[in-house]
């Protein structure tokens, strides 16, 4: 840093946009959101130090690298820390201090150097500027930069006054700073009250009405109690306001939990709609002195539309509610199936699922990444609501996982969750605390470890024909009912529906206009009171 901290100017004498290296084109990992940006966006925080903008920044960008948005957050204060080893005083931010300004500039031009570097050659779609960024100056410098590298600019601006969330804000976050450390909490604060009226000598806030009516911006006032909003731009702009719309900080606990074991699990078969087995049923029935034990009185229930996790949360004995979206992965013409038999009867599907098995489609099915824009809505609740019990499905839990522990799209598919423990998510600081809950009820293992030697495909194209990129609109995709495992044979009926196609009786052909990446119209259905 203390080297690169010597030419500041190397935001202004970059290559020409001619020459711009751009790989998201051939980014493997970008999903169906990533193509709704035309233009890399940088995020632009704002607001008075303890105003929650790191908070909000590394939440905002957990989010859209979770629905498949490559982003990243480039802090300014870790780059001052690299240019000023030690910390001193708030004496560092008055603004008549020249040498610490100057210090200040030249950081912010080098973290401008990286957001450009991150979005031209890394496969970067957004990059998120968290500063506090409170002068129009410091403003039009981002501006100037965006403008000369056609970047698209939204601004999150972060107002509040209450002293109650400031002073808590101080005490959680910047007690534990690694600019006050071994000081005691007293001096912590009066330090930092002091820097921020340093801060507030120079502060211009966003002016929707006149100097910045033209600019594109959300400010969230006094922690989301109210929102203004200005000339948004384009999908993804919307998807970050929709997001900080809905983030709500209160104290609650999010408690995760598969349903009780199953006949399909006990035979080693995915999918289908059976019932709970022997021990499924002593899990449900520890599951209601669990939450008797831990006196959530106040707790809400959620479960998919399938019996198995119905029959979980009957025997709670308390009301819940049915989600179709928290349904199980669909696994198209392969649903009910052992692994054994798929392999076997469809190895080339096999071998690309185990190559990629986020992105990997079911013929008639779902990917992990339908999956995860499916479970948007979901995730958006639970920033809503108080205490919520999930009781969902193995590849359902490993999404909503991957949201709050910040997982990425290659580890997902592979996040342990067994049967039979609850998971307790206790949103932090600047992530979540996980607690896990053995409830002591024996199940069987269905875990597939990371293949270390994936087998290879003899069709290559079938994973362009069938990724998570395309339509579910070509002639291998079937329309298959979710409920209707107990008594049916369909999984053994199944078993020639690959390569030759020969479909199911009774099925029918997905077309573009019904449904896009497994998830059609009748989905918008998503929750039913019970």
């Amino acid at each position: 840093m203390a080297a690169r901290l010597k030419n500041p100017s190397v935001v202004t004498d970059g290559p020409p946009d001619a020459k711009r290296i751009d790989l998201r084109a051939n980014e493997k990992k970008c999903s169906w959101a990533s193509y709704m940006t035309n233009s890399p966006t940088v995020i632009v925080m704002i607001g008075l130090p303890a105003r929650g903008k790191t908070y909000m920044s590394k939440k905002l960008t957990r989010y859209l690298n979770w629905i498949g948005v490559p982003t990243k957050v480039f802090n300014l204060g870790v780059y001052r820390r690299e240019a000023v080893k030690s910390y001193k005083s708030y004496d560092f931010f008055r603004h008549d201090n020249e040498e610490a300004m100057k210090i200040r500039k030249q950081c912010a031009l080098v973290a401008l150097q990286d957001v450009k570097a991150y979005l031209d050659q890394e496969g970067g779609q957004i990059a998120v500027f968290d500063a506090t960024n409170t002068t129009r100056e410091r403003r039009e410098l981002i501006l100037g930069f965006a403008k000369e590298h056609s970047y698209k600019v939204f601004f999150v601006e972060s107002v509040c006054d209450d002293p109650d969330v400031i002073a808590a804000n101080i005490l959680d976050v910047k007690v534990s700073s690694p600019d006050y450390p071994e000081r005691d909490r007293e001096s912590v604060m009066e330090d930092f009250l002091k820097r921020i009226e340093c801060y507030k000598v120079t502060y211009q806030p966003l002016d929707p009405d006149e100097h910045d009516m033209n600019l594109s911006f959300i400010q969230v006032i006094n922690v989301g109690r109210r929102f203004l909003v200005n000339r948004v731009q384009d999908y993804i702009q919307s998807k970050i306001v929709y997001y900080l719309m809905n983030i709500h900080v209160h104290s609650h606990s999010i408690y995760l939990c598969r349903h009780g074991e199953s006949h399909h699990n006990l035979e080693g078969r995915i999918g289908g709609d059976s019932e709970l087995s022997d021990r499924g049923k002593q899990f449900a029935a520890a599951l209601k002195a669990f939450v008797q034990e831990h006196h959530l009185s106040d707790l809400k229930v959620w479960t998919s539309q399938l019996r198995r996790t119905i029959q979980t949360a009957e025997e709670l004995g308390v009301p819940y509610e049915q989600w179709k979206i928290l349904n199980e992965i669909d696994a198209g013409v392969c649903e009910e199936m052992t692994y054994e038999t798929i392999a076997e009867t469809y190895p080339d599907e096999f071998a690309m699922r185990d190559q990629d098995k986020y992105h990997y489609r079911y013929p008639g099915g779902e990917s992990y990444q339908d999956l995860v824009q499916r479970l948007e809505p979901v995730i958006m609740e639970l920033e809503r609501q108080g205490n919520v019990l999930v009781i969902c499905h193995q590849a359902v839990m490993r999404c909503l996982l991957a949201y709050f522990l910040d997982k990425s799209t290659e580890n997902l598919p592979y996040l342990k969750c067994p049967l039979h423990n609850v998971l307790k998510l206790t949103p932090v600081a600047y992530g979540c605390k996980v607690d896990v809950f053995d409830l002591k009820v024996d199940a069987v293992n269905t875990h597939r470890d990371r293949p270390l030697n994936p087998p290879q495909s003899k069709q290559p194209d079938a994973v362009v024909r069938r990724n998570s990129f395309s339509p579910l609109s070509s002639q291998d995709q079937v329309k298959r009912p979710r409920m209707y495992s107990m008594g049916s044979s369909a999984h053994a009926t199944e078993a020639h529906a690959l390569p030759g196609m020969q479909f199911p009786e009774g099925a029918e052909l997905l077309q573009s206009e019904e449904t896009l990446n497994g998830f059609g119209a009748a989905e918008a259905d998503n929750c039913v009171r019970s």
